[in-house]
Parts: structure tokens; sequence; C-alpha cells
């Protein structure tokens, strides 16, 4: 399970989630989509994902829960539901995967060949 530590004021840890919010609807904003997950327990962030160009939303974002069983509940409760007339897909967040690499070593360009 992918999920990190948080200390509270109170000093006690909890473990968080990480969700994968997919099939928004464009107009859906970070505040809406901590709304409705707020309904299933305490939201430490909610992000909807944005073209870095044009501002846009791509259509997905990502909800991070304080509380393991809470984003548990939360997948199962509102995977499927409908939010501004589209049904979502909430499923747990995989880690992320480094695309600058695209696979290859990285290197200062100044490669050397023997012939």
């Amino acid at each position: 399970m992918d999920a990190s530590d948080i200390k509270s004021k109170e000093g006690i840890k909890h473990m968080a989630m990480k969700l994968y919010v997919g099939g928004l609807a464009y107009a859906v904003t970070d505040q809406e989509l901590e709304q409705l997950f707020a309904e299933q327990g305490k939201v430490v962030s909610a992000t909807v994902i944005k073209d870095r160009d044009s501002g846009q939303s791509k259509g997905f974002g990502f909800v991070e829960m304080e509380d393991i069983k809470e984003a548990q509940n939360a997948i199962k409760e509102l995977n499927g539901k409908e939010l501004n007339g589209r049904a979502i897909m909430v499923n747990q967040a995989r880690p992320q995967v480094d695309r600058h690499s695209g696979g290859r070593p990285q290197g200062n360009g100044n490669f050397r060949r023997s012939y």
C-alpha cells in the first residue's frame, strides 16, 4: 500500500493515502474535489491537474486523505459517482514515474564513442 506518515498537531502519526480521480468534468475545481472527498474523511490536499500552457483541466486530479480507512471508504463510495454530469473513477494513486529520462541514463551530452 502506498501510504505516508503524517504527524498531526497532537503528535499522533496517521497513515495518509493518495487517490487518483479520473473522468472529471473540465469545470471541476480543487475546492469542489476537496468538498466531495471531505464527506468521506479528512482531506490533506485536493488538486485538479491542469495543462501548464493553457491552464485547462486535464480531466483528472489527486486527493490525499489523512486516514487509510477513510481513503479506502472514499474509493468504495465515490468510484462511479456522478460529479458535474460525469461518472468519476477513484482508485489508489500509483507511485509517480520519472518520465524525464525516458528510461535512458542522464548525462551532459558529451558522449565518447570508440570506433
